[in-house]
């Protein structure tokens, strides 16, 4: 339970083999950043298969475990129901929103938090709305600007995001927290920034890193090893492939990278994510949120979008010159000649995105 006297918070959020990882480890760095000014900090999850529940747990938070649950609408439906469209991503949660406020609300009434922090595709304000009564106020982190929202703090970290994209989705008393100076970095990577972006002032082509999130369910990652073999790249490149535990190919990359004709190394479970950035001269990655984390170091990157909600940070992100994009294997030998032949221009681009302090921006805005 939590203690008296201290601001309780509790995130609602989920990992799962669809969703990926990207979602709960946001919130984990902002979790860590509040419980550093005193929050005690719980978390309400569902056991979807490749959860993080245990990793969480790990870091000594308190997570109460949503079971997977059929879907049954029968109950209250008319409380609950807003007669809003069916959401893009509704099948994400497991459930419906119906069931999932009815689990959470046992939870929620027994611990009322001050804060409730939502980091979720599939609710909306349907399931906000229906647990108003439990939590005092409310922060959704959102990147689709898709849906309504009943909140207080909506925060999107997208890059170049606007104002317009949400007013017609919140309230007019919502604050709004748009755009990368937002990103909710952990606090290694500003520790290292000054460090990387000194190293980029020489232009070479010694170390790869390839972190396409932390599940790649279609294996991108086996699909980008396969081009870059074919590529004119120096000998004696080292390439370093960086997986999440629970990606489900780990193990066929791992024999891909003894067949390399380049040095390739894969790594699982890193907790140096900040300093293994800082040392590769070329990043190919996925476009989430794991953009934020190489434009913080400046790191040249191609980028792959491996979902929807992935487009417009990597449309944005390519207007300005921050970085390359690769479609297909096809693309991605020439995408790698050009950015290598540009790397000072595409790391001082990317280093202007965002200085990696944002979580202490949201902070500042939770407490106050």
């Amino acid at each position: 339970m939590f203690l008296m006297n201290e601001k309780k918070i509790v995130f609602r959020v989920d990992a799962s083999i669809q969703i990926g990882t990207g979602h709960v480890m946001r919130c984990l760095t902002l979790a860590d950043a509040l419980r550093n000014k005193g929050a005690q900090i719980q978390f309400l999850c569902r056991e979807h298969a490749g959860n993080l529940i245990q990793y969480i747990q790990s870091k000594e938070y308190v997570v109460n475990v949503l079971a997977v649950e059929s879907s049954d609408d029968s109950g209250d439906s008319t409380f609950f129901n807003t007669g809003n469209a069916e959401l893009m991503h509704s099948d994400w949660l497991g459930t419906t929103q119906i069931q999932d406020a009815k689990s959470c609300q046992i939870v929620l009434e027994k611990l009322q938090p001050h804060w409730l922090i939502v980091d979720h595709y599939s609710l909306d304000r349907t399931w906000q709305v229906a647990l108003q009564a439990t939590y005092s106020k409310l922060m959704v982190i959102d990147d689709l600007s898709d849906r309504y929202h009943q909140c207080d703090i909506l925060l999107d970290q997208t890059f170049d995001r606007k104002n317009e994209d949400y007013i017609s989705w919140v309230p007019d008393s919502c604050k709004l927290l748009l755009g990368a100076k937002y990103a909710l970095l952990r606090p290694e990577f500003a520790q290292q920034r000054e460090t990387s972006l000194k190293r980029r002032q020489a232009s070479k082509v010694e170390n790869i890193l390839i972190t396409m999130g932390g599940v790649d369910p279609d294996n991108v990652t086996g699909m980008i090893l396969e081009a870059i073999n074919d590529c004119d790249l120096p000998v004696d490149v080292t390439i370093l492939v960086v997986m999440g535990a629970t990606a489900p190919h780990i193990e066929s990359v791992k024999i891909q990278a003894q067949c390399m004709r380049f040095k390739t190394i894969v790594k699982s479970g890193v907790n140096n994510m900040a300093e293994l950035m800082t040392n590769a001269d070329i990043g190919i990655g996925a476009a989430g949120s794991t953009s934020w984390e190489r434009c913080c170091l400046g790191l040249p990157s191609l980028l792959f979008v491996l979902a929807e909600n992935q487009k417009l940070i990597a449309k944005n992100l390519q207007e300005k010159k921050v970085v390359r994009l690769f479609e297909n294997a096809e693309q991605f030998c020439e995408q790698l000649k050009l950015l290598s032949s540009e790397l000072m221009e595409y790391s001082s681009n990317a280093s202007q995105v965002t200085d990696g302090k944002g979580v202490e921006r949201v902070v500042r805005e939770i407490y106050e």
